[in-house]
């Protein structure tokens, strides 16, 4: 997976030099309060981009500007999963994450007790997430959803390898957790107090009132159990 794909050269490492993953987001432009617009509402100020919005439209422009930057240039028109998986080994370069060697003594050591060679990448974590948010910037501008390069099955093949590598070098599974499932005895236990307080109590009162008050709550008491 390392071999550059279609044999174009590498871009220019001069145009991105900093991570794009990991840098705060560019700050945009603040639009001008009611004041700043000479005596109008603050109300018809427009609310300014969520996080994910601002990192959205950074990650774009990063990645427009990689193709601009590439040799020989690339237009978005041509591009294609085979350049976006050749993006993804780019932002390598600027990750932050240990990923051992097979031949690294560490290799799926969780906990490493010292420092090794290995080389830093991108976290798979960070690559799936910056995919996902340039797939929808492509067709936010303009691109239809059969071209995305972005949800090409290359790329997505590539980071189910990213993901498998990471989790054996690092010693770290990707597993979600399941969630937990109320066990049929926690649920009988429930009911048994349901039935047991809608019992008549024998202290003097109408049997009719008390049992009423008991027998509504008794359902919200076996809910809650669950």
């Amino acid at each position: 997976m390392d071999s550059e794909s279609g044999g174009s050269a590498a871009p220019d490492p001069n145009s991105i030099k900093e991570d794009p993953l990991s840098v705060t987001a560019t700050a945009t432009a603040t639009p001008p309060t009611g004041s700043q617009q000479g005596g109008g509402e603050s109300s018809s100020s427009p609310a300014p981009p969520s996080r994910y919005e601002s990192q959205k439209r950074r990650d774009w422009n990063t990645f427009l500007q990689y193709l601009k930057n590439h040799k020989p240039p690339l237009t978005l028109a041509r591009c294609s999963g085979a350049h976006v998986i050749e993006f993804l080994k780019y932002l390598d370069q600027f990750g932050k994450t240990k990923v051992h060697i097979t031949g690294c003594p560490y290799f799926g050591h969780p906990n490493p007790p010292a420092p090794c060679s290995c080389p830093l990448k991108q976290a798979w974590g960070s690559l799936d997430a910056l995919i996902g948010r340039l797939r929808a910037a492509y067709e936010e501008n303009g691109g239809l959803p059969e071209s995305n390069p972005f949800g090409a099955r290359a790329v997505r093949f590539y980071l189910k390898e990213v993901r498998e590598g990471q989790a054996k070098a690092r010693g770290i599974p990707y597993e979600k957790k399941k969630r937990k499932r109320p066990s049929a005895k926690t649920t009988a236990v429930g009911v048994n107090v349901s039935v047991a307080a809608t019992q008549p109590v024998d202290c003097g009162i109408a049997s009719g009132g008390v049992g009423d008050g008991y027998d509504s709550g008794g359902g919200g008491g076996g809910t809650a159990a669950n």
